[in-house]
């Protein structure tokens, strides 16, 4: 799990093996047994202790903004594996066999984003023609990344163009199964202008964290991206490799509305959009925690959908030097 410290002025260190959290509402103590990470995402205080105690038992500390986005990680300093992994990982970003993996990514991104439509409408049959067609579109735009050929270099452009073009019909539909309420315009980041991109975006920062983590675990360089190009200090692999996880906080999300769990007071008002306060925090991550923690199939054998993320980037890393 991942133990969220949201309270302004909560106070964390280690007790009895145990992470220790103090609060204005409550303190209480929890396993470092039960806690893949801690989360700190507003003012509080963290003793040595608790640092040392996290680093030792593999617990990685991130600091969120008010957006979700992490801005800062405290975690052990050893590579996750031999660096023979990352020279192999630059040399094929330009190759084939990196065009190949990375339109492969994109395609997973689509596919499970035409599933969650298709499980949508199964419930919905007074909007199935709509649904149909949003679904209808997608397919043809996946058909149109399986048949491209070439380079990264040649087709990155094309690949991003053409996941861009299945996201539109995506949150299209998606926006149009919402109440009236609650529907919203396209994506907007940074503030978020509608409730839903808030929640949205928040849960992708949370996947990020655990996205980049899986990574260094498995010895891939979070900065050697294929399809996001390779900005100053931006970890472009992870955005390459999180897009195949996006639906699992798509999912939560969605959830939630349906579910009508979500409320006004889960959003401030800032300039220009919206942020997600205390209240909608709490709501959210435990909504993730829950999601990370179902057991899927995967390999032939039942694991929980917060594992899938480290096993998929030990294979990719894997994979790169001949395993």
């Amino acid at each position: 799990m991942q133990l969220v410290i949201n309270s302004h002025g909560s106070f964390l260190k280690k007790q009895n093996n145990c992470f220790l959290v103090k609060n204005e509402d409550k303190i209480f103590e929890v396993s470092e047994k039960k806690v893949d990470s801690i989360l700190i995402t507003t003012s509080a205080t963290i003793t040595t202790d608790a640092i040392k105690f996290a680093v030792e038992n593999n617990i990685d500390i991130v600091f969120l903004d008010n957006f979700g986005d992490p801005y800062g990680r405290v975690w052990h300093s050893k590579l996750g594996s031999t660096t023979y992994i990352r020279r192999r990982q630059l040399e094929i970003s330009e190759g084939s066999e990196g065009f190949r993996l990375a339109k492969g990514w994109v395609e997973q991104k689509v596919e499970n984003q035409i599933l969650f439509l298709k499980d949508l409408k199964k419930n919905r049959p007074e909007q199935k023609d709509e649904l149909d067609d949003y679904i209808a579109s997608m397919i043809e735009t996946k058909a149109q990344l399986e048949a491209l050929e070439g380079t990264l270099d040649e087709m990155r452009g094309k690949i991003m163009g053409l996941e861009g073009m299945a996201s539109r019909n995506y949150f299209g539909a998606l926006s149009f199964l919402l109440p009236d309420k609650w529907k919203f315009n396209g994506r907007s980041r940074n503030p978020a202008k509608d409730e839903f991109n808030c929640l949205l975006n928040y849960g992708y920062g949370v996947l990020y964290s655990k996205v980049e983590k899986a990574c260094i675990i498995a010895g891939l360089d979070p900065y050697v991206g294929f399809n996001h190009t390779d900005d100053y200090n931006k970890k472009s692999f992870v955005f390459d490799l999180i897009e195949m996880y996006r639906i699992h906080i798509d999912r939560t999300v969605f959830n939630l509305f349906s579910k009508k769990q979500v409320m006004d007071s889960f959003f401030d008002t800032i300039p220009n959009g919206l942020t997600l306060n205390k209240e909608g925090k709490a709501v959210l991550i435990q909504a993730v925690n829950e999601t990370f923690e179902k057991e899927i199939s995967y390999g032939g054998r039942n694991i929980k959908i917060g594992n899938t993320i480290q096993f998929d980037c030990h294979r990719i890393a894997n994979s790169l030097i001949g395993k």
